[in-house]
């Protein structure tokens, strides 16, 4: 049987492609409601899965135009982040005969599909005790990994488990002119999965911030990627944390939302002594020149919108390690004294961890220091 699958984000597509293919079903997809109008004459599928939401021409048009102008009876289900209860009448009123919201496990949608055409319900789902079922993601994620010398501490497997659960994540890993054979690890780590995990290479060392601002405008140039964000290679956030980033910009009118480590009841937050104490002096500072009381700009862990990600790495950051620091001061240009604090959240994490092999020295910490009274004058 032919299901013809639409959706303007290729990586949704890809996935679904993979596990309609291993119920036995033959896919074949669409990236727009014009393509799809094409496909479904040239094929006559016996299933469509379609998104609302697409440029030019919408989900609720495809619709239109096949039950309505060409009167076709090929069951429809619909697949979109839309989460109005309008747009599900309006689905159904349509023609629609299903209507899911992302984000949604791939196991349901194969279901879903065996049901409208009347084969076994549980054919071609599987989920072991070990495994985490595999679900569509409401938005594309893409996240940028600055990696140093990180070849003895990057946990190859945890970032291949997490794209193979979470079919939405693109991972770039940055390797900042690495010395060691990081590059290597990264190739391996990425090795045939190009479209959930690939890796930029920067030949010399630009430091943190330049790595992290290339990593951000290669990822803007892939029009279906939603969010940005990034997240340090020790993996000192872990993505349960970074997910719940992500959920509080969907679920919200933020703009970025930046993890922060604060020590409290319920949260496992580490940091050495030395470390604790200098952060603090030097987040009273950071407090002083934003004008805003933040209590943690530092942490490595944040997400942002589009239009953040496409206007604020533009230009080279003036210091490494507190380009954070520098983002903020440039979103308060950008939108407005008034407005920035309304689209900036600050989410505290549920974990945190020191890890050993951090690049950032103690003696690094007092340069800090200096540093901001360079972004002081700057801005």
């Amino acid at each position: 049987m032919k299901i013809l699958a639409v959706d303007d984000q290729p990586l949704i597509l890809k996935s679904v492609e993979h596990k309609l293919k291993k119920a036995g079903y033959e896919v074949i997809f669409a990236e727009s409601g014009i393509e799809a109008i094409e496909k479904y004459q040239a094929i006559q599928p016996d299933l469509i899965i379609l998104d609302l939401m697409m440029p030019e021409m919408d989900g609720f048009e495809v619709m239109r135009i096949l039950k309505q102008k060409k009167g076709s009876d090929t069951p429809i289900i619909v697949m979109t982040g839309a989460d109005e209860e309008e747009s599900l009448i309006k689905a159904f009123e349509l023609g629609a005969d299903d209507y899911v919201q992302k984000p949604v496990g791939l196991n349901e949608l194969v279901i879903r599909t065996n049901k409208l055409l009347n084969v076994p319900l549980h054919r071609g789902t599987s989920v072991t005790k070990k495994q985490e079922a595999q679900s569509v993601q409401k938005n594309i994620v893409g996240v940028v990994i600055p990696c140093y010398n990180e070849e003895n501490r990057l946990k190859g497997e945890y970032f291949t488990d997490f794209v193979k659960r979470k079919l939405g994540y693109h991972l770039c890993f940055v390797n900042d002119g690495s010395k060691d054979n990081t590059l290597q690890v990264l190739h391996k780590i990425a090795e045939g999965k190009d479209d959930f995990i690939s890796v930029y290479n920067c030949v010399q060392n630009g430091g943190k911030a330049e790595a992290v601002r290339q990593g951000i405008l290669h990822l803007t140039q892939d029009k279906q990627i939603d969010y940005f964000g990034y997240l340090d290679a020790d993996l000192s956030t872990n993505f349960e944390d970074f997910e719940d980033l992500v959920t509080t910009l969907t679920n919200s009118e933020f703009k970025i939302v930046a993890g922060s480590r604060m020590a409290r009841m319920g949260a496992n937050i580490t940091k050495e002594g030395g470390r604790a104490i200098i952060s603090k002096s030097i987040n009273l500072i950071i407090r002083n020149i934003l004008g805003m009381s933040f209590n943690d700009t530092q942490c490595g862990a944040k997400v942002m919108t589009r239009d953040v990600a496409e206007n604020m790495f533009n230009d080279k950051f003036l210091t490494s390690w507190l380009f954070d620091v520098e983002i903020f001061l440039r979103m308060k240009k950008f939108f407005g004294v008034e407005s920035v604090q309304k689209i900036i959240c600050e989410q505290p994490l549920k974990r945190w961890i020191h890890e050993d092999g951090s690049h950032l020295s103690m003696k690094d910490s007092f340069k800090i220091l200096f540093q901001l009274v360079q972004i002081k004058m700057k801005y």
